[in-house]
This record gives structure tokens, C-alpha cells and sequence, in this order.
């Protein structure tokens, strides 16, 4: 919950910006010189890309948490069996232990979102945040292919 909480202080937080950003481009292009509007327009990209770059991260986060709901009704939510430090910090060795584990399940079912899923956790718990981003972009893509066939075969 605390993270949810912090995910839509800082999205409310950069939007507030954004539309500070955005007004300051507008008014540097109602000053009608070739330099302002220049200068106004470079600043107008900036929220552009910015609210292009917080909706992706909005949905990203939106289709991992659906999964995460799908799987954990299933009751094929990764169980949390790393070991800790006293300070509660995942033990490297276990890390790496649970990651070999759930690549080779990945590497038995490539086609199945639920492998991908638990080997984004795994890697997530390995702080290998770029490769637990990706694995949880194949799982949201296999997922969403096999909901398309699901609805292309009802239909």
C-alpha cells in the first residue's frame, strides 16, 4: 500500500510540474518572437514526453498488478523463501539460488506468462531491476496474447 501511496504522490507531484512547464512554453510562444516560440516550443516537448513517459509506467504497473491479482487467485503467487540478513536485506546466495530455479521453469514453459512473472520476482529480488522489467513486459505480452486468442476462439 505504502508504495501505491508513493507512486501517486510522485505522479501527481510531476503532473503539477508538467502543467507549470507546459504554461511557461505557452507563454514564451504568446511573446511572438522567433526566439520565444523557438524556445517555447523546446520547453512544450518536455511535459509532452514526460506524461507520454508516465502513462507507460501507469500501465506498465497496472498489467503487472493484474497479473499478480490472476495469479495469486490461481495460488501460483511466488512464495517469498529467501533468507535475510539480520537488517532484513535478501541474502545474495539465496537470491541467486531462487533465480536458478525460476529461470529454469521459464526455460521448460518459454510460452507461459506465469514463469515470466515469477522470473521478473526473481529477478527483482536479485536487484536486477532492467531484466525484471523486461521478463515482466513478456509476461504482460504473453498474457494479453493468450486473452486475445481466448476471445478470437469465442467469438
Amino acid at each position: 500500500m505504502r508504495a501505491k501511496i508513493t507512486y501517486f504522490l510522485t505522479a501527481a507531484v510531476l503532473v503539477v510540474y508538467f502543467v507549470l512547464v507546459g504554461s511557461r512554453g505557452l507563454m514564451l510562444i504568446q511573446q511572438g518572437t522567433w526566439l520565444t516560440v523557438t524556445f517555447g516550443a523546446a520547453v512544450l516537448i518536455l511535459p509532452v514526453i514526460g506524461v507520454w513517459f508516465l502513462w507507460q509506467n501507469t500501465r506498465f504497473v497496472t498489467r503487472a498488478n493484474q497479473l499478480a491479482a490472476e495469479l495469486e487467485a490461481e495460488g501460483g503467487l511466488p512464495v517469498d523463501e529467501l533468507e535475510r540478513d539480520q537488517y532484513g536485506r535478501i541474502l545474495r546466495d539465496s537470491a541467486d539460488e531462487v533465480f536458478a530455479r525460476r529461470k529454469a521453469e521459464t526455460e521448460d514453459a518459454p510460452g507461459d506468462w506465469r514463469t515470466w512473472f515469477r522470473l521478473a520476482v526473481a529477478y527483482h529480488d536479485a536487484r536486477d531491476t532492467p531484466r525484471a522489467r523486461k521478463a515482466m513486459q513478456r509476461a504482460i505480452a504473453l498474457h494479453q496474447a493468450r486473452v486475445g486468442d481466448q476471445a478470437r476462439a469465442g467469438a
